[in-house]
């Protein structure tokens, strides 16, 4: 738990270690480590952690990827993980991850080492104004003094530690950005002090600790009692939906099947179960007998794939009710009403609203499994018939993959102690319009909807549910533009645990979510290739060699059904698409 024999004390590292044990004290579980020369305090004190068996600790060269591999373990265990990086343009890579968690309400903590405040300015080596980089995404922000071995500095890091973690956690979640300067020398000795007790760093269930807990403020979904008074009670008698978006999660089903009202569930929202699920939603909230006539909506999440929703979310004939959650606050109609939870009051549920919207629901439902074998042509005596019967099983099983079928395939092999990740590409809208009610854990980053990061947050959403050796598998399922941008998330230490993870790239070689939009019926077809595909012929295979991924490339439903299941640590499963 001591550095090099010959080491001296350092005001850095007596600073850093009281900080970082300060935050393990306080729930810390996860530290991703970013390696640099100014952050070479908080780095090792990090490595003794890890060894002492208090955190688990994660290393990654690009700072990107290391900022959303941290937002992964907020997003799966609601407890922030601190990324630690140098300074200079290495912050600056934090930022895509920091809006994400800024507008998705995922709590995150940033170390940034810096130069102290005399280079800054002045042209020195790797200084630039880190303080206030992040401006309003953070929760909170501190620009440190620089330790220089005082009385009583250990203190204030621990007390600057606890306000960091109060910050992160709640009420509202997000990100938080420690800056932190530091003078040579940058690494001595660790305090005698520093060896504590081994906490189990794989108790991801964990909350954070109690003296870092944000008072007595109330989370969305912990109210719901009679008679508690942040709780918006919903009286029957206006004609109802409940819309589930982004992070929802089940209590949008709850709501929907204590109200008797139908569920519009994303398929992001962690919702899309139960007996009130509405398939087919897009063309039922355009249809006036049904979207038409809706006086209110109660709203989870953070709905963000349909252009239906987001229009009637902005109507001013519409009560909107948004019930409060991780990330922003919903108001596109300029009087939606925010309300910590709700709970819906006892009394007769409007029983012809309902099913209204369930019989045209079970008429938009899609049905993507294969058609039943015709088990008496198969054994009938007439030689023809019997022919006919193979050669449609034969087709059935040769049939290419299309992107109902990908989508479907990955989600009939999902199950509720897995994850399923979905990145911001056409696939994921695909999947919203055709796939089925189940529970299971999914994620997605929908804060902003960015491609950036779904590999590292994938990444880090395995790392945290598998710990102390749970069963599942991780399953990412985006496009080939998607997996591209992210495809330095792909490296991982020699050393580390290998987490299981499949990531299932439809490669339909470009941007082809851009057909879709208005774009596609004004450019020229030059245009749209040059400006928008981002056509690519990458080897995926090549990438995944050169990473050390095992990689498999399927063309059939059966075959993607075999790769889903089959064993290994870490997977790309490539799907060839037709454009």
């Amino acid at each position: 738990m001591s550095g090099a024999p010959d080491a001296k004390a350092s005001p850095a590292t007596e600073a850093a270690a009281a900080l970082l044990d300060e935050l393990v004290s306080c729930g810390l579980r996860h530290i991703v480590v970013s390696p640099g020369a100014r952050s070479q305090a908080l780095a090792l004190a990090a490595a003794a952690l890890e060894r002492a068996g208090r955190v688990r600790l994660h290393v990654r060269i690009d700072e990107r990827v290391a900022g959303f591999t941290a937002l992964g373990i907020g997003r799966e265990i609601r407890v922030p993980a601190a990324v630690i990086c140098t300074s200079g343009t290495a912050v600056a890579n934090l930022v895509p991850a920091v809006l994400e968690a800024h507008h998705a309400g995922v709590p995150l903590l940033l170390l940034t080492a810096d130069r102290p405040p005399e280079l800054r300015g002045v042209g020195a080596n790797q200084t630039t104004t880190q303080p206030g980089l992040f401006r309003d995404a953070t929760r909170f922000a501190a620009d440190a003094a620089v330790p220089t071995g005082a009385v009583g500095e250990a203190d204030d890091a621990r007390a600057l530690a606890r306000t960091a973690i109060r910050a992160a956690a709640g009420p509202i979640a997000g990100p938080v950005h420690l800056n932190l300067p530091y003078r040579e020398p940058l690494a001595g000795s660790l305090p005698a002090w520093f060896e504590g007790p081994s906490v189990d760093p794989a108790d991801d269930a964990g909350q954070v600790d109690d003296a870092a807990q944000v008072g007595d403020t109330a989370q969305p979904g912990d109210a719901g009692q009679p008679g508690d008074a942040i709780t918006t009670v919903l009286e029957p008698g206006p004609r109802t939906v409940v819309i589930a978006g982004a992070d929802a999660g089940p209590e949008a089903e709850e709501v929907a099947h204590a109200g008797g009202w139908p569920l519009v569930a994303e398929i992001v929202s962690g919702a899309r179960f139960g007996r009130h699920v509405v398939h087919g939603y897009r063309a039922l909230l355009r249809d006036p007998d049904l979207g038409g006539r809706i006086e209110r909506v109660v709203v989870l999440g953070h709905p963000t794939l349909s252009r239906e929703t987001t229009a009637l979310l902005s109507r001013d004939d519409v009560e909107v009710i948004a019930v409060d959650g991780p990330g922003e606050r919903l108001n596109l109609n300029g009087r939606t009403r925010a309300v910590p939870g709700v709970r819906v009051a006892a009394g007769a549920a409007d029983r012809a609203w309902l099913a209204a919207w369930m019989r045209a629901s079970a008429a938009h439902a899609v049905d993507l499994t294969a058609p039943a074998p015709d088990l008496d042509a198969l054994a009938s005596s007439d030689r023809h018939a019997r022919l006919q019967a193979v050669e449609a099983e034969l087709a059935a099983v040769r049939r290419p993959l299309d992107r109902e079928q990908l989508v479907a395939a990955v989600w009939a092999a999902t199950w509720p102690h897995d994850r399923l990740v979905f990145g911001s590409s056409r696939l994921v809208r695909v999947a919203d319009a055709v796939l089925p009610g189940k529970r299971v854990p999914v994620h997605a980053n929908r804060g902003l909807a960015g491609i950036d990061g779904t590999i590292a947050t994938a990444t880090g959403i395995a790392v945290a549910s598998q710990g102390e050796g749970r069963p599942g598998v991780t399953r990412v399922l985006l496009g080939d533009l998607a997996f591209l941008h992210d495809v330095g998330a792909l490296l991982l230490p020699v050393g580390e645990e290998e987490p299981r993870v499949q990531v299932i790239v439809g490669n339909d070689g470009g941007g082809t979510i851009f057909d879709g939009l208005e774009v596609a019926a004004i450019a020229s077809a030059a245009d749209m290739a040059r400006v928008q595909y981002t056509p690519q012929a990458a080897g995926i295979a090549d990438l995944a060699r050169a990473y050390g991924w095992e990689h498999v490339v399927v063309k059939t439903r059966s075959a993607l059904d075999q790769a889903l299941i089959a064993p290994g640590a870490r997977r790309i499963i490539e799907v060839p698409l037709n454009r």
